[in-house]
């Protein structure tokens, strides 16, 4: 047995024999840059309190990974088609390693959010190889099984980033929620020399190089114009990248339907399963990865739960990840990738309307429901598009179609926390201006407190320790009168503070409601709409020599 796998997959007359222990090499790169960002919700307290991050620079640190990610996926998945799909995943796991330990090292806000970007050139990397690299090693027949654990190893690392991260918070800084991706993509280099096997296209041609900057363009400011115009207003910088993203995204579908061998064939968008799986899955994520943004905050800020105990109790989501892509094994052959994806997308509406009824008074278990609900749905409904979207691509450009399925992903799940997450924000502030109505708070206070649920606590353990400043000042004086002064003074304060405390909590929670309405209504649309696109009999999959053929006799006619 070589010690290093040397075999071009594409050379192999059979099926490569230890393609499942390969899969488990792909999963595992998958899981640490999925779990790079779910990771980082749980370590943002304490990091902003080490580094006094102000909220622009904190929305920075999560999103200095997301630019990056998403903007270079397109192009260097078509670089890895080229020259080496295992190639681009180990340089890949090589950049986002170094990228984590520039993260633990780092002492300041820009340094943080430069690591993060590091590592997010490192994702762009991993993430379209990984499926390039399944999809070329395991043969038709099996891809679909492949992806479904694929799929469902996504799901695993959306609840296990707080869990891992919660239990190094307890004996370790933030700077530890960096470096324990550092091993894993150390064991994930040498396990892809061992067990994956070298891949790449058959041809020779040169890549559209043109197309790929415009989509790193487009892309790009696309997602700085998400990320920038919720969170701080619709000025300068926000207007422009809107007009950068318009018009480098008319310059690349121009470009690319003149070219002979474009990066990307945007008439595959005019084929009504491929638009479809790709639209299913922006929405899904929009829904998933706005949901996951304010219920991980609602456990730990009003439920008063810790990191650890945070990251557990999602848990059940990842387990249901598991069960709901079991299914799709079992449904999609049977039923088609149109009802299992549409029953998926009923699930994810069904679990955000079921949000809807939070409360100040909800516990737990009033949440334990969504979460089963909404795992299950994205287990049914992410695997069968994955695999539409992949089959999609011939051979020779695998690495563009995942790509074409993970910018997808990604534009959705920034677009979730950017318009759920603003949203969040505003219904907020306003509910805690009502119940706040009235009470001597100061202006300035309240505005602190309307920033975020942290801060609204914040607000509240400072009322509650003026409070206890001045009844240790009433238990010292000497003068009876002052005494019974100050006492009053710290009564008052102390039922003020319990008192805002609730506001925010209740305010927090009736936000959280409204949210998870509108998002029950956008992926309720959506549902529809991809229902309708999606055609009731499956395609068959595309001979590759024929597209290739009509795509070069298109050109030159």
């Amino acid at each position: 047995m070589r010690l290093v796998m040397t075999e071009p997959v594409e050379k192999m007359e059979r099926p490569y024999a230890r393609r499942w222990w390969a899969l488990l090499v792909l999963c595992l790169s998958l899981l640490i840059i999925v779990m790079a960002n779910t990771a980082l919700t749980v370590a943002a307290p304490d990091m902003t309190k080490d580094l006094g991050l102000s909220s622009a620079d904190l929305q920075w640190v999560i999103d200095g990974y997301t630019v990056p990610y998403a903007a270079l996926m397109l192009l260097l998945g078509a670089i890895g088609d080229k020259y080496s799909r295992r190639g681009a995943l180990v340089l890949g796991l090589l950049v986002f390693g170094g990228g984590a330990v520039f993260g633990y090292l780092a002492d300041s806000a820009a340094t943080v959010i430069a690591a993060r970007a590091v590592m997010g050139v490192g994702a762009a990397l991993i993430m379209p190889a990984t499926l390039s690299l399944l999809a070329a090693t395991f043969p038709r027949a099996e891809r679909a099984k492949a992806i479904t654990l694929w799929t469902a190893t996504a799901g695993l690392a959306i609840a296990a980033g707080p869990v891992v991260a919660g239990a190094l918070l307890r004996d370790h800084g933030w700077s530890s929620t960096f470096l324990i991706n550092v091993p894993i993509a150390a064991v994930a280099i040498i396990a892809a020399f061992v067990l994956v096997p070298p891949s790449k296209a058959g041809h020779h041609d040169r890549i559209d190089y043109v197309g790929g900057l415009l989509s790193v363009i487009w892309t790009g400011s696309l997602i700085y114009m998400i990320i920038e115009g919720p969170h701080f207003g619709w000025g300068v910088k926000a207007v422009t990248a809107a007009v950068v993203a318009g018009v480098g995204l008319v310059a690349f579908v121009l470009w690319e339907l003149r070219h002979p061998r474009p990066i990307l064939d945007v008439r595959r968008f005019t084929h009504r399963r491929f638009a479809g799986s790709n639209l299913a899955v922006a929405l899904f994520f929009l829904a998933v990865f706005g949901a996951f943004y304010y219920l991980t905050q609602h456990l730990q800020f009003v439920l008063g739960y810790d990191a650890l105990e945070t990251g557990t109790r999602m848990l059940p989501l990842a387990g249901a990840v598991f069960a709901g892509s079991a299914l799709t094994g079992f449904l999609t052959p049977r039923v088609g990738m149109k009802w299992t994806v549409s029953a998926g997308m009923v699930g994810g509406t069904t679990a955000l309307a079921l949000l809807t009824g939070v409360d100040a008074g909800s516990t737990y278990t009033d949440f334990l429901a969504p979460l089963i609900i909404l795992g299950l749905a994205i287990g049914l409904a992410l695997s069968p598009c994955t695999d539409a979207i992949m089959g999609a691509f011939p051979e020779s450009e695998l690495g563009v179609g995942g790509a074409v399925n993970d910018t997808s992903l990604e534009l959705g799940g920034s677009l979730g926390i950017a318009i759920l997450g603003s949203l969040l924000a505003t219904s907020y502030g306003n509910h805690l201006s009502d119940a706040t109505a009235g009470s001597k708070l100061p202006a300035s206070a309240l505005d602190t407190a309307q920033d975020s649920v942290g801060a609204g606590y914040a607000v509240a353990q400072g009322i509650g320790e003026k409070a206890q400043a001045l009844a240790a000042q009433a238990a010292h004086a000497t003068n009876p009168q002052q005494a019974a002064q100050l006492k009053q003074q710290a009564t008052e304060l102390a039922a003020g503070a319990r008192q805002m405390a609730h506001a925010v909590g209740s305010s927090f929670s009736d936000a959280v409601a409204h949210t998870s309405l509108v998002g029950a209504v956008i992926l309720g649309a959506g549902t529809i709409l991809v229902a309708v696109l999606l055609p009731r009999r499956e395609a068959p999959a595309p001979n590759v020599k024929t597209e290739e053929k009509e795509l070069v006799d298109s050109s030159a006619g």
